[in-house]
């Protein structure tokens, strides 16, 4: 049921069965071309046709705009209980990605006469892609929705597949209406993208794309990534539980689940230095699996059978090595010395600490975003935030002084580099 790998006599910080996904697989890039192309030269057409063809619904009757009254119904029909849980959970979120706002600092005198600045402003237009698949994800249209409402995009729209109906999923429906989001397509998938980038009869283009999806949509955002910016790139599920003898064994075993749940292609690792704890670990998740739905069973015996399972290492310091090595999408710290241990973590998309990091936490309701950086991404890349859907522009202002200390320097460093009208400029100044 699940993997454990021992790597306390090991070379590699990384044992060689731990493996992810790959998600930018070379059949895929070749479908894409072929929508793009399709999309491109004929429109809404190609639009009916794939979604057709790859979500086996016709549109043709609905449209691609989801309308006022569709969405009016959405809200009528939502649970109380799940309406309340999505208005509790954007409070939260609206709340921490306002705090992350940069504030409007004075620019500051470098010398005497010379100031420097930055100014941001939001970007004028952007996509929020919802992605659908084995389930819906309103969770992913708060995550997206709240922060580009914050930042004041111009005109901010959501892309996200038609159920088998023809239909959007409700709850997504009703977070978007909570955030304040009316401009709503019921189009996924490569030609989602394509839409978006080039614009079609009932699709305006969009200068940004963010959000998770499948191999196709991040194939085709990555081709397209000179006409559209691709946003941050999100794939597959992934996580690390990292653990001391201290925690709690089925505790681990449930936050191992939790993204070992999401899909076969996802990957869940739970490192630990105790080798008798990783069994009990084993054992905890073989119980705790027996309670999920069949389906998500199968995904997680996949998952932590190929993908991950759990990795035994010599000492902390080797499972924290692991940690940055893999730079995890999530990581859980289940350790009463978690407040230490984190200070070590210098690749991770998310970290929770404390008494209850449970991973499904930040997934969904204490506000941090959980669109994260995947596929080792996070060595580099951060979580989504308010300034992925802002712009920053640098402002300066230099007066007399400051043009008399600062010319000569342009003057010498130009002509050093054989740029004439660079220092011819400063020189003729009037």
């Amino acid at each position: 049921m699940v993997r454990i790998l021992d790597n306390r006599a090991q070379d590699n910080v990384i044992p060689d069965g731990i493996r992810r996904v790959e998600t930018s697989a070379r059949e895929a890039a070749d479908v894409c071309r072929e929508v793009i192309e399709n999309v491109r030269t004929r429109g809404d057409d190609a639009l009916y046709e794939y979604t057709q063809r790859f979500d086996g619904v016709d549109l043709t009757r609905r449209g691609f705009v989801v309308g006022q009254d569709e969405i009016e119904s959405a809200d009528r029909n939502l649970d109380a209980d799940m309406r309340e849980a999505l208005a509790h959970a954007i409070r939260n979120i609206n709340r921490f990605h306002t705090a992350q706002l940069p504030s409007a600092e004075p620019m500051m005198e470098v010398e005497p006469g010379v100031w420097c600045g930055d100014r941001w402003t939001p970007i004028d237009s952007v996509c929020l892609y919802v992605p659908r698949g084995r389930g819906a994800f309103s969770s992913v249209m708060c995550m997206l929705g709240v922060p580009a409402v914050v930042a004041g995009v111009g005109r901010i729209v959501v892309c996200t597949p038609p159920g088998p109906d023809g239909r959007v999923d409700d709850a997504t429906l009703v977070a978007a209406k909570l955030i304040g989001i009316d401009r709503i397509y019921r189009i996924g998938g490569a030609q989602a993208v394509a839409a978006i980038a080039f614009g079609t009869e009932s699709i305006e283009p969009c200068v940004k794309i963010v959000g998770p999806g499948n191999v196709y949509v991040s194939a085709t955002r990555h081709l397209l990534s000179d006409r559209i910016d691709p946003g941050p790139p999100a794939g597959p599920s992934e996580s690390v539980v990292l653990c001391d003898a201290g925690a709690d064994p089925n505790n681990a075993a449930w936050n191992l689940l939790i993204e070992a749940e999401h899909g076969e292609n996802s990957c869940a690792v739970l490192v630990t230095h105790d080798e008798s704890f990783a069994r009990r670990v084993a054992e905890a998740v073989e119980v705790n699996m027996s309670k999920m739905s069949p389906q998500r069973q199968a995904f997680a015996s996949q998952v932590l059978g190929e993908n991950g399972g759990i990795v035994v290492t010599e000492s902390l310091d080797a499972s924290v090595a692991f940690v940055n090595a893999f730079a995890p999408e999530h990581l859980a710290i289940m350790s009463d010395r978690g407040d230490e241990i984190v200070m070590s973590i210098r690749n991770a998309g998310e970290i929770l600490i404390g008494d209850y990091p449970i991973i499904s936490l930040g997934n969904y309701a204490m506000g941090l975003n959980a669109i994260l950086p995947t596929g080792g991404r996070a060595v580099t890349r951060s979580c989504v935030s308010v300034l992925d859907f802002l712009k920053r522009s640098s402002v300066g202002k230099v007066n007399r002084d400051g043009f008399k200390s600062i010319s000569p320097v342009v003057s010498v460093m130009s002509q050093d580099e054989g740029f004439s009208a660079h220092h011819l400029a400063v020189e003729n100044w009037a």
